[in-house]
């Protein structure tokens, strides 16, 4: 086999269909703490390689309109995006280096590493306590593929914020990608904070922030209150949750009055959209919030995206593609053709 080379790696990762491809050398996760550090899980490692996908722009379209909810959470998030078109391609890659002599490490971004907590003390005397987890996002903007932008969604010039990353942690030393300087894509518009409807983004006079050096690029964006946006996100929020309102009348939490954490809103969405599969009279799908179920059409358990990224993600690209700093066009124009959609509450919220 002829000597294997970065451009090598890069044509059959997108020629097994990835969208994005970007290197980092170890030495850009200097600062990284020791539980979301790629050294971490390979204490030899020399590169790590960041892989892309793209989330199809009208994955979006039922929930925009608020007709189709499926798409979203199967095809642009964990159902089959996150969970096998990204990385079989991937793993497919890994073996590719593997073949070469080199390891190589695929990393499956399935957990929030901000907020996860070690499960138990060191296994080696000086060594990192599991469960090690990369920050993916940050990974992405050392691999040069983009920049996070003010909501903490990640960015990039071809697609915006429509893309899935995952990455592959390996020995061998790649030339590492340029760095994409900060606010070349996000340009604070603040669109994401008008669009979010749990007030979870806060709005750039507010100053709250989250600040990362890599090289010689500072990286910052807004402190994102996860508690409120998980809630929101996983159809919790009595304005943009049709389906809590079907099984719970009366439902009419404000999210935004809400200071749970993350863990313990996810928890709570979680308890709400499933019930195992027990069936009863009152829940013949054996899901609590029915409207859930239709998402189960595969028979597969798990949170399901019903306020489907309103803010973060959709007013993102919208913004974006209508300012031209997105390099994939659409011959139909804007994303958000109508007046959009929410459900009436009876305490009204302000930013």
């Amino acid at each position: 086999m002829a000597t294997l080379t970065k451009q090598m790696i890069k044509d059959f990762a997108l020629s097994h269909g990835l969208d994005l491809f970007g290197v980092a050398n170890i030495e850009r996760f200097k600062d990284a703490p020791r539980n979301m550090n790629p050294a971490s899980i390979f204490p030899e490692a020399k590169s790590v390689i960041v892989v892309g996908k793209r989330i199809l722009r009208g994955n979006w379209r039922g929930i925009e309109e608020g007709t189709y909810w499926p798409n979203y959470t199967y095809f642009g998030y964990h159902g089959m995006l996150n969970s096998y078109f990204i990385h079989h391609p991937m793993y497919e890659t890994a073996c590719f280096i593997e073949n070469s002599g080199y390891e190589a490490v695929p990393y499956y971004p399935g957990v929030t590493a901000d907020d996860c907590d070690s499960v138990a003390e060191p296994l080696r005397k000086g060594g990192v306590s599991p469960d090690v987890n990369l920050n993916i996002r940050i990974a992405g903007v050392a691999a040069g593929i983009g920049e996070i932008g003010w909501s903490k969604i990640f960015l990039t010039k071809k697609f915006g914020p429509r893309v899935r990353l995952a990455c592959i942690i390996t020995d061998m030393p790649l030339e590492p990608d340029p760095l994409v300087k900060p606010g070349s894509i996000c340009d604070k518009c603040m669109q994401c904070v008008k669009g979010c409807t749990a007030c979870a983004i806060p709005l750039a006079k507010e100053k709250k922030t989250v600040k990362i050096k890599i090289d010689d690029n500072v990286y910052e964006w807004g402190d994102v209150h996860m508690g409120r946006c998980t809630l929101s996100y996983h159809g919790a929020d009595a304005m943009n949750s049709p389906f809590i309102h079907k099984d719970f009348p009366g439902w009419n939490i404000d999210v935004t009055k809400q200071d749970m954490d993350e863990e313990t809103a996810y928890k709570f969405t979680w308890t709400l959209s499933q019930t195992g599969w027990r069936r009863s009279k009152e829940y013949p799908s054996g899901w609590i919030i029915e409207g859930h179920h239709y998402l189960l059409q595969w028979g597969e358990a798990g949170s399901f995206g019903v306020e489907g990224s309103r803010g973060c993600m959709r007013s993102c690209f919208n913004h974006l593609e209508k300012k031209g700093a997105i390099e994939q066009t659409f011959n139909n124009g804007e994303f958000i053709k109508r007046e959009r959609w929410l459900l009436p509450t009876e305490v009204p919220r302000k930013k």
